[in-house]
């Protein structure tokens, strides 16, 4: 896909952060958008900023968690449009705390929206993308797809699978020879709302976290990573690392391999102590 002009493309999770960039990048390069959130007030600023800009904008409150919710929303998309080129699988949460502090209802949560809602939503799209002839999944994972830390099992878990559903699905429409391309994407730290809006196990202090994460980890500005991200959609790019943290500790991993686990036991120990 050398460019965007006259695509339509869906980006979920498009109230904030990278999501809203996206939809503003993807329509300043002449797409058309369908954006999604489960958050009413940040997606009707994302659509207004669209529609002042010229773009052909469907908004449409959403729950990737929801199978038959996503199931519908695909068929209202391509019946709005026509056809669909683009899913951006952006939509996540976080979650911070051990394994032994946290809850079952946790785990369940947030593999629902960052791993099934990748899931139901590349089900949902991929007959239209197909039938489009220039299809393109691009789903997200992260740096902690590529790397497990401390407190993160949750999202960790997520994030692999996500990993592993992609590259998978990648080798399937080759193989296929289907006309849909698949990129995984691998966000390190970027100054987005995640931090501030995730949970935490009980003991846990939530603002502190935050405040850690933003000061220390959040490098990458969300309007600099969603252009990393189409960059590497042109690209054709299978893995797109976004930020120099995501790109030097994949190195790491790939050069030490399980060595990496005891250093960063260390490091997040130290860091992460008493909060």
């Amino acid at each position: 896909m050398k460019n965007f002009a006259g695509k339509v493309a869906v980006v979920t999770g498009a109230a904030s952060g990278m999501g809203r960039d996206l939809a503003l990048q993807l329509a300043d390069k002449g797409a058309r958008l369908a954006i999604s959130d489960m958050n009413p007030i940040g997606l009707e600023e994302t659509t207004g900023l669209l529609e002042a800009s010229g773009a052909q904008v469907h908004s449409q409150l959403l729950n990737v968690a929801e199978r038959e919710a996503v199931l519908d929303y695909a068929e209202t998309v391509a019946a709005h449009f026509g056809k669909v080129n683009l899913v951006f699988n952006n939509a996540g949460i976080a979650h911070h705390g051990e394994v032994e502090r946290t809850e079952f209802k946790d785990f369940e949560r947030i593999l629902d929206v960052d791993f099934w809602g990748v899931v139901n939503g590349t089900k949902a799209f991929l007959p239209h993308l197909i039938s489009s002839g220039d299809g393109h999944v691009v789903n997200t994972s992260s740096l902690f797809g590529i790397l497990a830390m401390p407190g993160q099992s949750a999202y960790n878990a997520a994030k692999f699978a996500v990993r592993g559903f992609t590259e998978s699905l990648y080798q399937e429409m080759r193989i296929a020879k289907h006309p849909v391309s698949v990129s995984c994407v691998h966000p390190g730290g970027i100054k987005t709302a995640i931090a501030r809006n995730a949970t935490v196990a009980e003991g846990k202090n939530a603002g502190e976290l935050a405040e850690l994460f933003d000061r220390t980890l959040a490098r990458t500005t969300s309007a600099r990573a969603a252009e990393i991200i189409l960059k590497g959609v042109q690209k054709n790019k299978a893995r797109i690392l976004v930020g120099p943290d995501a790109v030097a500790l994949d190195l790491l991993v790939r050069l030490v391999g399980a060595g990496y686990l005891k250093g960063a036991a260390r490091l997040a120990g130290a860091t992460l102590k008493d909060r």
